[in-house]
């Protein structure tokens, strides 16, 4: 399977390449609120907006004004990428016809059907839609918690945590220690804490050669993984040490003040420590009552609630079966979302449900590999339906060819979601 950017967008049927002048909103017509601008919500919303020509009013309720890509982001700390190019504004979506408004949703009252804002006032719906992306169980890494974010950021929501453990990893002493805490499933992108180890031995082959890097996971096995232990032998010999669950990855506990890891009972002292929490859906799902545990029920076929038949979740924060946390899933997920809304809202073609996703990963320079599935609806979950993998071994062209199609997917999904 090869994914470029005009592939992405044909196969997202994006309209072409000037956006339409924004919609003169009715009174009486129905109104879609969608919270959360990334790839989920930003796409649900822009499509509705785009296929219903008007006839549904879209409000994108989102607190940044520019959203910054937590895929890709990975690339930032390697050197490959600046912050700037990770970042995308709303402005497209608002010349499309949403309506976006920049505060933070703080509550939903499923009964009155309304979504109340930090800023005062709140917003009517008809449907509602959730694309929250994640927050972190409390207590998941013993002496960690948001408060010690500076001291050990986790980086897992893109922008200034990356850039601040950028600054970090620049600021290591010669042959000093970076640690990472690995998540335990389900989380956001599951090659993305081994992509980071890999983009994080980039930068220290260069800059800090003898560095070392420890890795502290919960797992006894991950997504990719012999495609990054083949990479880490190749490209960072000697230089990344993984200690899996079977030698006590999970018995884990940091002290940001004292800058010190322990596993299993033994006590490293490091420079840099990248501590990647358990997850769990963004606050909002959880406060609109849709969520069971860490996650929020939907059904396969349209990503409604379990709870509530008027409110849908995309992305990182739903629980759906087989599709992995991703970008690609979301903006997969959010098109049948919205495929599905506009029927419910207009009685327009509903297509049955299917969805894709692809995730590319970085381990050196021109060395990208990937993995990913076709899935259906089904009563029951997003069900798997095939899948391919890249394989240990390939040549360095596959390799280049496999990370030149991840570069068109991006600039092909951030034009899907934005415009």
């Amino acid at each position: 399977m090869s994914i470029n950017r005009r592939t992405f967008i044909t196969t997202s049927a994006v309209a072409a390449a000037t956006l339409a002048a924004p919609m003169v909103r009715a009174a009486g017509t129905p109104n879609v609120v969608v919270v959360g601008g990334g790839a989920g919500g930003a796409t649900a919303a822009r499509y509705i907006a785009k296929d219903s020509k008007g006839a549904i009013n879209v409000t994108l309720i989102e607190p940044t004004r520019r959203y910054y890509t937590c895929f890709f982001s990975n690339l930032y700390l390697g050197g490959f990428k600046e912050m700037e190019e990770l970042g995308h504004g709303y402005g497209g979506m608002a010349a499309g016809g949403v309506n976006v408004v920049h505060d933070w949703a703080v509550g939903v009252d499923r009964d009155a059907k309304t979504v109340s804002l930090a800023g005062g006032g709140s917003l009517p719906y008809d449907k509602l839609i959730l694309s929250p992306g994640i927050d972190f169980v409390d207590g998941a890494v013993e002496g960690w918690d948001l408060s010690a974010q500076n001291a050990m950021p986790h980086a897992y929501k893109a922008g200034s945590q990356s850039e601040l453990l950028r600054a970090q990893l620049e600021s290591m002493p010669q042959g000093g220690t970076f640690a990472m805490v690995a998540p335990p499933n389900p989380y956001r992108c599951p090659p993305g804490p081994y992509e980071r180890v890999s983009m994080v031995a980039h930068f220290l082959k260069q800059n800090n050669p003898t560095a070392k890097i420890i890795v502290a996971d919960p797992k006894a096995k991950f997504s990719k993984m012999a495609l990054f232990q083949e990479g880490w032998a190749n490209h960072y010999s000697g230089m990344v040490d993984w200690i899996g669950d079977d030698f006590g990855g999970g018995n884990v506990s940091v002290d940001p003040g004292a800058m010190t890891l322990t596993i299993d009972g033994e006590v490293t002292n490091v420079d840099v420590c990248n501590v990647i929490p358990a997850m769990k859906a963004g606050r909002i799902a959880d406060m609109a009552g849709v969520t069971e545990g860490n996650w929020a029920p939907v059904n396969a076929a349209d990503m409604s609630t379990k709870a509530d038949a008027d409110i849908y979740v995309l992305g990182d924060a739903s629980s759906q079966g087989d599709m992995p946390k991703s970008g690609f899933s979301a903006n997969s997920q959010a098109k049948v979302c919205a495929n599905a809304v506009r029927g419910a809202l207009t009685g327009s073609r509903v297509f049955p449900a299917k969805f894709s996703n692809t995730c590319w990963s970085l381990i050196a320079t021109g060395d990208g590999v990937k993995v990913g599935a076709t899935y259906e609806a089904t009563p029951e979950k997003i069900a798997k339906v095939d899948g391919f993998i890249s394989q240990t071994g390939e040549s360095a062209d596959v390799r280049q060819a496999t990370y030149l199609e991840s570069e068109g997917w991006y600039t092909g999904i951030t034009t899907d979601m934005m415009g």
